[in-house]
């Protein structure tokens, strides 16, 4: 049976036959009406003969519709029958007819001998499914055709993954050269199956002997082993990397906005996560719009979401600043119970308006799926998505403080709000706009929160404490302070999560941030200005 398998598998490549010539009858009987090793080898001579109407045979066996009548083998479709030999349609349909069954190993065998026909695809998608059903089981017989395939192959994905379902195969052979051959192949692998294939050739018996006897195999496989550690180890340190400033990109721009408010007018707002809240929300209210509406362009809503999501924020935070926290300037503690009763009216809000329960921000088809950078590395593209946004937010508000009217007004009054007073700056305007440029800010953070998460009423509190801690840490009103403060928090977030946990790596921050204010309370950047001496 084996060599019969073999014996397909060889000619699979070699024959490129013309699709019209009917199948060998004898072959065809043996897989409808044949006992069970019968029907595996009818599979594998199906297979050999390697044309259009083997493959749509055992793909009508696989699916359930390959019925025999009399010594008739039928492939059917509904109400119409094909004769499975000749290709003939059959008209009438025949009354008496029995199924063709197939158990589980003939099930398998029909995997493996469809999935290596499609190696040989032109299809690049057939080819890159095939590879990946064959990894999960390939069989001994299938490797003189995954060496013919991969001979062929110059796809960067499909590629290493047929080195590496040879090299599993090549593994269980008695010839020495041959496992040395695949020791090697597997050792200049990225992939992470590679170093599991290595360990199976390290293991040990029962009795503390290796499985593997041969001494010079299993030093190779120990290079190759060590090799393919070292480049997976990369790529974990590479993946904390990226979910470093992934989760530091989150932070910036959560405590952007309140680094501007709180620098300016040292406000201590509670509320401003629920301001990132009203972002999240105002996202999947366009998000409805456009599923509603404007269907066919939904992978575009997050152009409106974005605006829309500042603007909501802003306006609530102008709202905010112009009815409540005018009045409890220079008292701090009053602010802080203030916008705190206010977060909570507003999470309230939101609970009976939309509902107690999360919902779902949609993300659009681009930001689906990721890159894969090696096996065990795989960067989503919202997270990316994310990374730029935040760039791109940080590089707009530092262009509006520098090169804006407006931007010199907020430093003139961050820096001496009684002088800027004095030479005609209108300071209520100036931290009404301030306060609802920060919320609009929050507002944007809440907008991409909502492509990696799903969007409720407690959204913002578990964005608050952190977002407070960038802003110290960084230093009150500095821009800078807060970029390095926040990607900073987000790297040693990830570093320490990957020793301790994320509970853990939560209080050694916390503890970190103590220190360091203790030591030095201005934070990492204190705010410059003249000061006059008495």
């Amino acid at each position: 049976m084996r060599a019969a398998y073999i014996s397909f598998v060889a000619l699979l490549l070699l024959t490129f036959i013309s699709p019209v010539y009917a199948l060998d009858p004898e072959v065809v009987r043996k897989l409808a009406f044949g006992e069970n090793d019968e029907q595996v080898e009818a599979v594998a001579a199906l297979v050999a003969e390697g044309d259009a109407q083997a493959a749509t045979l055992l793909q009508a066996l696989a699916d359930g519709e390959l019925q025999t009548s009399g010594k008739l083998v039928l492939i059917v479709k509904g109400e119409t029958a094909v004769d499975a030999v000749t290709g003939a349609k059959v008209d009438p349909l025949p009354a008496e007819r029995d199924d063709v069954a197939a158990n589980n190993r003939l099930r398998r065998e029909l995997a493996t001998a469809l999935a290596a026909l499609k190696l040989v695809s032109a299809d690049r998608a057939v080819r890159f499914a095939a590879a990946k059903e064959l990894a999960s089981g390939a069989d001994d017989a299938m490797l003189p055709i995954l060496k013919k395939a991969l001979a062929r192959e110059s796809d960067p994905e499909i590629k290493p993954m047929l080195e590496i379902i040879q090299a599993s195969l090549e593994l269980k052979s008695s010839d020495r050269a041959t496992r040395i051959g695949a020791i090697k192949i597997l050792g200049s692998s990225n992939n992470s199956n590679a170093k599991t294939l290595l360990l199976s050739v390290l293991e040990k018996n029962t009795d503390g002997t290796y499985s593997e006897t041969d001494q010079d195999v299993r030093i190779e496989a120990q290079k190759s082993l060590r090799a393919v550690e070292g480049r997976l180890a990369w790529g974990e340190r590479l993946g904390v990397l990226f979910s470093g400033i992934s989760l530091g990109s989150i932070l910036l721009l959560a405590a952007l906005g309140l680094a501007i408010t709180y620098g300016l007018m040292g406000v201590i707002n509670m509320a401003h996560g629920e301001l990132i809240m009203i972002g999240a929300y105002t996202t999947y209210v366009i998000q409805n719009l456009f599923r509603t509406h404007l269907a066919g362009m939904f992978d575009w809503y997050l152009l409106f979401a974005v605006p829309g999501a500042f603007f909501a924020a802003a306006l609530v935070g102008i709202a905010l600043e112009r009815t409540v926290i005018r009045f409890l300037y220079g008292r701090p503690l009053e602010t802080l119970l203030a916008t705190w009763g206010i977060s909570l009216f507003l999470i309230q809000t939101v609970r009976t308006v939309f509902g107690a329960q999360n919902v779902q921000v949609e993300n659009p088809a681009w930001m689906s799926g990721g890159v894969e950078i090696m096996t065990n590395v795989v960067l989503p593209y919202s997270r990316i998505a994310i990374i730029f946004f935040a760039a791109m937010v940080l590089i707009s508000v530092w262009l509006m403080l520098t090169r804006t009217r407006l931007g010199l007004f907020v430093r003139g009054v961050t820096q001496n709000r009684t002088m800027a007073s004095c030479v005609g700056v209108r300071t209520p305007r100036v931290d009404m706009l301030a306060f609802g440029l920060g919320s609009g800010i929050a507002g944007l953070a809440g907008c991409a929160l909502s492509q990696i998460g799903n969007v409720g009423p407690d959204l913002g509190q578990s964005y608050i404490v952190d977002s407070f801690m960038v802003v110290v840490l960084g230093g009150v009103g500095q821009l800078a302070g807060t970029v390095y403060a926040g990607l900073g928090l987000g790297l040693l977030n990830k570093v320490l999560e990957g020793w301790s946990g994320a509970v853990l790596a939560k209080i050694a921050i916390l503890v970190f941030i103590i220190i360091f204010i203790q030591k030095r309370p201005q934070g990492i950047f204190a705010l410059k200005g003249r000061v006059t001496e008495n």
